[in-house]
């Protein structure tokens, strides 16, 4: 007695059925990979958010978002570059512009902190800066005391070239030519210790001015919070 298998043929049919698929689906990766080859690797999504607020979509480089930066995505979903902003002469002017002030604004901060610390370093509490101001103007008033010491002893001169003058008082260019030079000698001398004198005060006023300038600033970096010792 024969028994037939019924299932036999359903079986034959699905092992052709997968094999046909699997078939189509190395062809389809061959055309696939072949055209990947000739044309480059598939082309990438891209994607911004336009000036108000939308975000766009495109298979090329958006026109909306010329002036913003773009990103183009692999299919997956990653991104494969940033396209940065296509800007007009004007524009690239004003960014250069902008980043050569940024620099210089860098530049003077990174500057004005490290004078700050060598400002903190040579006077690292309120003593130490007192101590220099008043050596500063020391010296000066010394450079002024010196001054006025040697118009003093022009002074003593003066008393006598006019007691030579004496005789010569109502008219002294009628006094000798020596004589003459003398007195104008002194006066010329008295003249330019004078001025030296205003100079130096003028001195001891931007020795203080410098000084209290500079105190402003130590006060912040002599305060705890930054680490200091006022006093």
């Amino acid at each position: 007695m024969h028994t037939r298998d019924h299932g036999k043929p359903t079986r034959l049919l699905a092992v052709a059925s997968t094999t046909t698929s699997l078939l189509l689906l190395a062809a389809f990766c061959g055309t696939v990979h072949a055209q990947q080859k000739t044309d480059g690797p598939a082309a990438g999504i891209f994607t911004c958010t336009d000036a108000r607020g939308r975000t766009l979509t495109a298979d090329r480089p958006i026109a909306e978002c010329n002036d913003r930066e773009q990103r183009e995505l692999n299919p997956s979903g990653s991104i494969r570059r940033k396209v940065e902003p296509t800007y007009t002469a004007r524009e690239l002017a004003e960014r250069e512009d902008r980043a050569r002030e940024a620099a210089i604004q860098t530049a003077r901060i990174t500057d004005e902190r490290r004078r700050e610390r060598a400002l903190l370093v040579r006077y690292p509490n309120a003593a130490t800066h007192d101590r220099e101001r008043n050596e500063a103007l020391v010296q000066i008033d010394a450079v002024i005391q010196a001054a006025k010491k040697r118009i003093a002893e022009l002074g003593e001169d003066r008393k006598k070239i006019d007691e030579e003058l004496e005789f010569y008082k109502a008219d002294t260019s009628k006094a000798p030519g020596a004589v003459r030079r003398k007195l104008e000698d002194n006066t010329q001398s008295v003249a330019v210790q004078n001025r030296f004198i205003a100079e130096q005060d003028e001195e001891k006023k931007r020795v203080n001015a410098r000084f209290d300038e500079e105190r402003g600033r130590l006060k912040a970096l002599w305060s705890p919070q930054n680490g200091g010792t006022p006093r």
